[in-house]
């Protein structure tokens, strides 16, 4: 009964595994499937050269839309979004050919997830696109003004959807980050067509200071450069240590070439008509005085010397020592 048993219980072991024929048989079988899927496969590529070419050309006819309403920088920013956009979503449904089990909608939903971590990942950069947006949509400023951001000044070369690109003058390149650009103080020197400079001019307390202001405005009225509307002023400022502040004042082009070459040619106008009538420009001076602070010179004008002009009759001393004071003396 029992060898019954043993010889059933043999006869129903499978048979050993063939490892050759196991893996020829997967395969076969893959490459059925994608033989079967390449119908699939080949709508999804047609699908997506179809949405690259109509995303391209809708790209640059939004950068030309903007480019003639003078706006490139806002054109170039949003065109390469809705590029990246519509090519997302064209990646998306090419899933859904290629594998119709996969509802596109599932697919967004996990994204919709995962954009929380993906927006801390990538916050600064998300932020910069975000800031880059609101300059090229409020437009504080344009390519070609000239401008100053925090330390940096410069000519706007380009704005980006990350960051604006700066010329200095003296000729590098700044790349500033767009979130601190919007959340920093600008100066958009170039804003307005005109510009306002002005130098300090000192002069002598022998001369008059509204005479001198006269003369040193007609010179300055009669520099190229500087308009005559808004009027150059030259008016009293100060009275200072060694010399009465004279302000010039004067409009000019807002480029940094005219405002820079303009000033110097003020500034030799206004030294060569002192030079012409003699108005005294005048330098700080100091005058050291020495002391010989001692005991025995101490209080002694004729020995100290505190600029006090020499002779038999010195100012008189500040105060005596008890060493120079008489003493009477009685005699019994």
């Amino acid at each position: 009964m029992i060898l019954a048993q043993l010889a059933a219980a043999a006869s129903q072991t499978p048979p050993p595994i063939n490892p050759y024929q196991t893996i020829v048989t997967k395969l076969h079988d893959a490459a059925n499937g994608f033989f079967a899927q390449l119908p699939n496969i080949g709508g999804a590529l047609v699908f997506l050269i179809v949405v690259w070419f109509i995303a391209k050309l809708m790209k640059r006819g939004f950068r030309s839309l903007l480019r003639r309403r003078g706006r490139p920088d806002l054109g170039g920013v949003l065109g390469s979004l809705l590029f990246g956009a519509m090519m997302i979503l064209a990646v998306l449904f090419a899933a859904a050919i290629v594998f119709p089990s996969v509802n596109p909608g599932d697919i967004i939903s996990a994204l919709g997830i995962g954009s929380v971590a993906i927006g801390f990942a990538f916050k600064d950069i998300l932020q910069n696109l975000l800031a880059g947006i609101l300059l090229l949509v409020n437009r504080p400023y344009k390519r070609g003004d000239q401008i100053v951001v925090k330390d940096y000044e410069g000519t706007v070369e380009h704005i980006e959807s990350r960051a604006t690109l700066l010329k200095t003058y003296d000729g590098r390149r700044v790349i500033i980050p767009n979130s601190d650009v919007y959340t920093s103080p600008v100066v958009v020197n170039t804003a307005y067509d005109h510009r306002r400079d002005q130098y300090d001019i000192g002069i002598g307390y022998g001369d008059k200071p509204a005479a001198t202001a006269e003369i040193f405005l007609a010179a300055i009225s009669k520099v190229e450069g500087v308009l005559a509307d808004p009027a150059p002023e030259v008016l009293a400022w100060g009275l200072d240590d060694n010399f009465v502040t004279l302000r010039a004042r004067w409009w000019t082009d807002s480029t940094r070439t005219n405002v820079v070459h303009i000033r110097s040619k003020v500034i030799l106008a206004v030294y060569e008509i002192a030079s012409e009538r003699g108005i005294d420009l005048p330098y700080p001076t100091s005058v050291v005085l020495f002391h010989d602070q001692t005991e025995e010179t101490d209080g002694d004008r004729t020995q100290q010397r505190e600029g006090w002009p020499a002779g038999d009759k010195p100012p008189r001393p500040r105060r005596l020592t008890q060493r120079d004071v008489p003493v009477e003396t009685t005699s019994d």
